[in-house]
């Protein structure tokens, strides 16, 4: 879906690229940048490729356990994803990109069999497609042949017929192939796709297996692929290393606050949780299938921190980063620094009591069990992490005004 912006900066005024002369070298603050999205990148790269892995095990031996493992694969390749998600808004370049790997919430029926009340976006002609059942399909007199599922026909379907509810990839469209449809609204319990829905021959469940199986396939090799793209993006030569090499550094400064502050407000506390919250939608959950929606919101909220204190650990546990925004600030603004500081570690720590309430206290609560009306606890769990959000997103606008930024617009 289309990014919503932070409503904050274009450029630093004079008096603030003066105050920065002499105290953080150009080139520092731009190569922390490209050390950490170039590291956070590999990551979702590396975790894709053993998400693959899984899923070819799952396609050789369809089992139980199979299964499982591609489940728990897919996973943990949204830990590094998520934390990425703050490069996006200030960079047209990974906003247009990211679309084919991150795109939500999805008609599903597009790619597979639903349930028989499947509820779709009104007057989506590609709602009820599945792709996976015709190998030839008719639609508004045209023919369009399906019969080989390539990772290029995948990219075809991708907002078919410019309906952004038509999500033919990414990590959402492998999550629906995986866990199948959680038909337990604000109930417990995620998707129960069986594994026999990826069987051969007589076991096979639901029909079409062979075709899905090539489906699934197909959409993560996409993935591994896009993944590939971006990472080299990132490498010495690609386009965006480029970009943020001949930066100035005033520009790389607002574009980690436009980041952060698209993120922190429009995004996750608005589109991904307040949205769902007030409407008590499942529908608007983003990991919907899988139950995995805490997980994403707390390490989005860490990799905007990440951004600003200029540092990322990565899925092997070793650490990267350098001088950062937080240095910089709080040599310049101190109080306004600490004030965000500040901010980010209750952003962090409220929507991680999210995850504690999905993964550890007893009985456990998912997000959608969260925002279900009635759910008092889980409400204000959800609420509190909005309004942290909304908390960190007003002491970043106070850094900004204290540091000499222009809050008049922005344009990345």
């Amino acid at each position: 879906m289309p990014a919503p912006r932070f409503s904050t900066i274009k450029y630093l005024t004079a008096a603030f690229m003066l105050s920065v002369a002499g105290l953080v070298q150009a080139e520092s603050i731009n190569q922390t940048y490209i050390t950490l999205a170039s590291a956070v990148y590999e990551d979702s790269l590396i975790a894709a490729r053993q998400l693959q892995t899984s899923v070819e095990q799952l396609l050789a031996t369809p089992s139980e356990k199979t299964l499982g493992e591609a489940r728990t694969a897919w996973r943990k390749a949204r830990v590094p994803y998520q934390q990425s998600e703050t490069f996006r808004f200030a960079n047209p370049e990974i906003d247009d990109w990211e679309g084919g790997l991150n795109a939500w919430p999805l008609d599903e029926g597009l790619i597979d069999y639903v349930a028989s009340d499947y509820f779709h976006e009104m007057g989506n002609i590609g709602a009820q497609l599945n792709i996976i059942a015709n190998p030839v399909i008719h639609i508004g007199g045209q023919e369009i042949d399906a019969t080989k599922l390539t990772p290029e026909l995948i990219r075809s379907f991708h907002t078919f017929a410019g309906s952004e509810a038509n999500v033919a990839s990414g990590y959402h469209a492998i999550e629906f192939l995986l866990w199948g449809q959680d038909l337990n609204g604000t109930g417990p319990g995620a998707g129960q796709r069986p594994y026999t829905d990826y069987a051969t021959g007589k076991d096979c469940s639901n029909g079409h297996c062979d075709r899905r199986r090539a489906y699934l396939k197909a959409v993560t090799e996409l993935l591994v692929s896009d993944l590939e793209d971006m990472v080299s993006r990132w490498q010495s030569g690609g386009s965006l290393h480029k970009r943020y090499s001949e930066m100035t550094e005033e520009d790389v400064i607002n574009s980690i606050i436009f980041s952060i502050g698209s993120l922190s407000l429009g995004e996750l506390a608005g589109e991904r949780m307040k949205v769902a919250l007030e409407a008590s939608s499942t529908e608007d959950e983003h990991d919907c299938f899988s139950d995995n929606t805490h997980y994403s919101h707390y390490y989005n909220a860490l990799g905007m921190q990440n951004l600003y204190l200029g540092q990322y650990q990565r899925i092997n546990g070793d650490r990267v980063g350098g001088p950062s925004l937080a240095e910089l600030a709080s040599t310049i603004a101190p109080k306004a620094a600490e004030g965000l500081r500040k901010a980010m570690t209750q952003s962090v720590a409220k929507t991680h009591a999210l995850v504690d309430a999905a993964e550890r206290r007893k009985p456990l609560m998912k997000f959608d069990q969260m925002i279900a009306e009635g759910n008092l606890a889980g409400r204000i769990l959800v609420t509190e992490a909005i309004e942290a959000l909304v908390y960190q997103t007003e002491a970043l606008e106070a850094l900004a005004e204290a540091m000499g930024v222009d809050s008049s617009g922005a344009a990345f």
